[in-house]
């Protein structure tokens, strides 16, 4: 049997499903990297559930995570994505989400892609500890872009998503290499 985290051995399928196969799974595809950033900032103040119960309606809404066509949302978009019930419907997160797609451009732009930036480059800032589930106060520095909404507790949550930060190694089957233990 599979020892899983808590959280997913005690939840829903789908938390079981997303744990086993996605979660501190290495990601290097901006497109993914994109779509973490989008749903974890989707995530703030609401279950993890919520959201991946909505991620296909995520996906849809938002060109399929492609920040290229996110950026270009207008305000016609974003009146169109305030009557989508796929998604969370809250004007601040929607335009959030258009905000970081645009800041994701730019630091393609200056690093070739997102995942140069921010794989295994330390350009996040985890300046002290936090509870014992690794909510830190961290922002992502982005040389002169700031992604919007996702900070904080948000951050590293999406840091294990990714697997730039696994801090729940000795909890999980799930042993991935090039880990940062804190």
């Amino acid at each position: 049997m599979n020892n899983r985290c808590e959280w997913a051995a005690n939840g829903p399928e789908i938390y079981k499903k997303y744990h086993d196969e996605e979660w501190g799974v290495p990601v290097y595809d901006d497109i993914r990297l994109f779509e973490f950033l989008v749903l974890e900032s989707a995530q703030a103040g609401l279950s993890w559930l919520t959201i991946l119960k909505r991620r296909e309606g995520y996906r849809k809404a938002f060109a399929g995570f492609d920040p290229e066509l996110v950026a270009d949302f207008d305000e016609k978009k974003i009146a169109e994505l305030m009557d989508d019930e796929r998604i969370i419907r809250n004007s601040r997160k929607i335009k959030a989400t258009i905000n970081n797609a645009k800041a994701f451009l730019c630091i393609q732009k200056e690093f070739g892609s997102f995942s140069n930036y921010i794989s295994w480059s330390g350009n996040y800032l985890c300046p002290h500890a936090g509870n014992r589930y690794g909510q830190r106060s961290c922002n992502i520095v982005l040389s002169s872009q700031r992604i919007a909404v996702l900070a904080k507790s948000d951050f590293y949550p999406f840091l294990n998503t990714i697997n730039i930060l696994f801090l729940w190694l000795n909890q999980t089957f799930l042993k991935r290499k090039n880990i940062v233990l804190l």
